[in-house]
């Protein structure tokens, strides 16, 4: 009997699933997340501009990137890109690898099945982890980049990633590269509850895919249960993404004055100055942007993971 076989009649007998190791899906994650940066980064900065633009200059998407192309040159759509690359890397690498690590303490001890509140913990704490350690500088770093207008270095006030790191410690402390940690944590824990979980159901509903089952998806059907497990989150949580971007992308008045003092109070200065409908700018981006993303990450992270439980887990024994 095929591996496959095998695995099913030991779920039904109620035998403990093997147990793919944490490092295996973090190295899944950072491949998917070099993929995921190069294909998307034009996305993410037509984001970063529309969340900051208070006057109305960008008419949407397509006037925004067109816009951004026509004034500062293609290359312009690509600002952020290393930062970027290097925090999706190093993202996907902690969220995979501390998701799983956390979700070991939920494991059943006979089985090792997870329940959905298990699940949703687990994806919350793995989004609270990547928030803490990598998120918020790279975003923070990467959001000053994209907000500067132009591609000649002497107009800028920001030379690259280095420059900018240390132009923001100098000036601000490094408590300035964790400015917005609050909304961070808030948006990614939820977002990532809500993903894993997602992507765990969508799996088991469309293609009967258990974790450890030594079935391997098809790309294909990965990246079906990735861009929609990655849809739902953005809606959910883009007040607090929006207020994550004002409060990264603000620098003091020549008074010291900050505008935005914290979570709550960007929120309703948001809410009163520019109206509701402003709490949810960029989301039209960022569901160009993050859906497809899932989908990128997860045809690759599957892959990598496939490819481990053929190897290592269900290799067939030869006679």
């Amino acid at each position: 009997m095929g591996a496959t076989g095998d695995q099913s009649d030991s779920n039904n007998t109620g035998l403990r699933k093997p147990v793919i190791p944490a490092y295996v899906k973090a190295f899944s994650g950072s491949i998917g997340g070099i993929v995921e940066a190069s294909c998307l980064q034009p996305m993410d900065v037509i984001k970063t501009r529309l969340q900051l633009d208070r006057t109305g200059t960008y008419r949407g998407i397509v006037h925004c990137g067109v816009t951004t192309a026509k004034n500062e040159g293609v290359r312009a759509l690509w600002k952020g890109l290393t930062p970027y690359a290097t925090h999706l890397t190093l993202k996907y690498a902690l969220r995979m690898g501390s998701n799983a690590m956390i979700q070991s303490a939920f494991k059943d001890a006979e089985t090792g099945k997870i329940s959905v509140g298990g699940r949703v913990v687990s994806g919350f704490g793995a989004g609270v982890t990547e928030a803490l350690l990598i998120v918020t500088p790279f975003e923070v770093v990467k959001i000053r980049l994209q907000q500067q207008k132009g591609l000649s270095p002497e107009l800028l006030k920001y030379k690259g990633p280095i420059h900018c790191a240390r132009t923001i410690v100098r000036e601000e402390g490094l408590r300035g590269l964790w400015s917005g940690a609050v909304p961070t944590i808030m948006r990614n824990g939820t977002g990532q509850a809500v993903m894993f979980t997602s992507k765990n159901a969508f799996d088991r509903l469309f293609w009967g895919k258990h974790e450890g089952d030594g079935k391997v998806l098809q790309p294909w059907q990965s990246m079906i249960s990735g861009f929609l497990a990655g849809g739902a989150g953005p809606i959910c949580t883009a007040p607090f993404d929006v207020t994550k971007t004002r409060i990264m992308a603000q620098t003091r008045s020549v008074s010291g004055e900050l505008k935005y003092k914290g979570v709550f109070n960007t929120i309703s200065t948001i809410y009163v100055e520019e109206g509701i409908r402003a709490l949810w700018k960029g989301i039209l981006p960022r569901l160009m942007l993050i859906p497809p993303g899932q989908a990128i990450v997860w045809a690759l992270a599957d892959q990598v993971i496939g490819f481990y439980e053929r190897n290592y887990i269900h290799k067939p024994i030869l006679a």
